[in-house]
């Protein structure tokens, strides 16, 4: 772990060991959640998928986040850096700790958890390179901190009246995302801020795709 990030057994979260030939499915929650609330939702994807579900560190009025912001859909784009670092020294560590090393690790998040999987995958891909990220925006507002993420492949699944992952932001995610090299799919229904079945049906299509190319 980096200099200031909490050991591994000071971090709440909760791990599964799942069967061979399927991933880790690394859960992210959205903000005022735990990893409780989020590691459900792995069972709906892929059954036999291991889950690592950390729980996100930032107190937002009593509410729990995976960074700071500064207002609604106003994030401190240097905490999300910081936070995103701390996200990958946890992964490292836990892969460690349960011989997990040689595994698939792919993100899937909601919302806030979205948005740090994200940040994750397009600084650190050594860490993360496949995210679900659902109801994620483009999370470092005007700045490009992203290199070469070539070996990233991201779903971005959005609500196309999502007043708090707007449109314009995740259109702005894939060109960014794809422009540094990644390989960026969408899947756009109608509606706003949320996961309906159709989400988890294209997430579940697409993790399967992820196992069988790997």
């Amino acid at each position: 772990m980096t200099a200031g990030t909490p050991a591994l057994a000071e971090w709440p979260h909760l791990f599964r060991a799942g069967e061979a030939g399927h991933p880790v499915l690394l859960m992210l929650h959205g903000t005022g959640d735990t990893e409780h609330g989020i590691a459900p939702l792995a069972a709906h994807l892929d059954p036999q998928a291991g889950v690592l579900a950390p729980r996100g560190l930032v107190r937002e009025g009593g509410a729990t986040r995976w960074f700071r912001r500064m207002g609604e859909g106003v994030f401190d784009v240097d905490d999300v850096i910081v936070r995103a670092g701390e996200l990958a020294a946890f992964i490292a560590a836990a892969r460690v700790e349960y011989g997990i090393e040689d595994a698939p690790l792919i993100a899937v998040g909601f919302s806030n958890g979205a948005n740090i999987g994200l940040a994750t995958a397009l600084l650190h891909p050594e860490a993360i390179d496949r995210v679900v990220a659902l109801c994620g925006m483009y999370p470092f507002a005007e700045r490009d901190p992203i290199g070469d993420v070539s070996a990233v492949s991201a779903l971005l699944v959005n609500g196309a009246a999502d007043p708090m992952a707007p449109a314009a932001s995740v259109a702005h995610l894939a060109e960014v995302a794809e422009q540094h090299g990644a390989t960026v799919r969408r899947h756009i229904r109608a509606g706003g801020h949320g996961v309906d079945v159709g989400d988890i049906a294209a997430a579940k299509e697409w993790l399967a795709q992820q196992r069988t190319a790997a």
